[in-house]
């Protein structure tokens, strides 16, 4: 990515959208349960919260960082939602402010930071443009559950394209986490933009004999497994990428739940 400004500003903006949907929420809102397990509107936030400030520490104070990774190998199993029961035990002015000022202390950072220069994250290390897509693709799923929560749906923007490319990316990352291994050749992958227009945004060779068609919308919604493939229009060719679509990841870590379908009996 040559020029990082860009994923910078759509972290941003995406932040934003989100804020402006919390923001209007009474406090008894705060405590609505969302789709993920256990988790409320104020466990969302509280999330993201949590995962800017150890974000930040990565970008400026490396030692500090290096004892988030040593406690999290310590208690693999609970650490996040550890994190985000801490934030959601606040009150809802409190977190939100936390929340604005995490996030905005790490957008600046990100924009300070020396091209080229890598920081330590808890899998490879990351480019400043790499942490700050990765908090875009988090920031817009936990803000899909949050949506989903209030029952409001929100436009998709072409900031997913950042999504995408994530999880296109993570595509061997998916194989391997479920114990197979990857395909050798590349996918043909190509997805209809929000903006429509006929934009298609496209990756891997143009000859490629295993394919993933569908809107952008849909293919996000997939690899961040906030719904399940049976209710998307995500459709492949070939049986690699058909497997693919059925365990696609576009986060790091072990293998998610997923959702259910939403019709009863659906993909049986």
């Amino acid at each position: 990515m040559s020029d990082p400004t860009r994923v910078f500003d759509d972290l941003r903006e995406e932040s934003e959208e989100l804020d402006r949907l919390v923001a209007e929420l009474r406090p008894e809102g705060w405590a609505v349960e969302t789709p993920a397990a256990r988790w409320t509107v104020a466990h969302q936030i509280a999330h993201l919260a949590w995962t800017d400030h150890s974000a930040l520490l990565a970008v400026t104070d490396e030692d500090a960082f290096r004892a988030l990774v040593e406690k999290a190998l310590a208690t693999p199993e609970t650490f996040v939602d550890e994190g985000a029961q801490e934030g959601a035990s606040k009150t809802p002015t409190q977190l939100l402010a936390d929340w604005r000022a995490g996030r905005a202390a790490l957008l600046d950072a990100l924009y300070s930071a020396s091209t080229g220069t890598r920081f330590p994250w808890y899998g490879p290390p990351m480019s400043a443009a790499s942490m700050a897509t990765g908090r875009l693709m988090e920031t817009w799923a936990h803000g899909q559950d949050v949506a989903d929560a209030v029952g409001v749906v929100r436009p998709p923007t072409d900031r997913l394209r950042h999504v995408v490319r994530i999880g296109v990316r993570a595509r061997d990352f998916a194989f391997g986490v479920h114990g197979l291994t990857p395909p050798s050749e590349e996918f043909r992958v190509e997805l209809h933009a929000p903006s429509g227009e006929g934009e298609l945004w496209v990756y891997g060779p143009e000859d490629a004999p295993q394919r993933v068609t569908g809107p952008a919308l849909d293919f996000c919604l997939l690899v961040t497994q906030r719904a399940h493939r049976t209710d998307l229009a995500v459709e492949a060719v070939g049986p690699d990428a058909d497997r693919w679509l059925d365990i696609a990841q576009a986060f790091a870590g072990p293998p998610g739940a997923g959702r259910p379908p939403k019709s009863k009996g659906a993909g049986e």
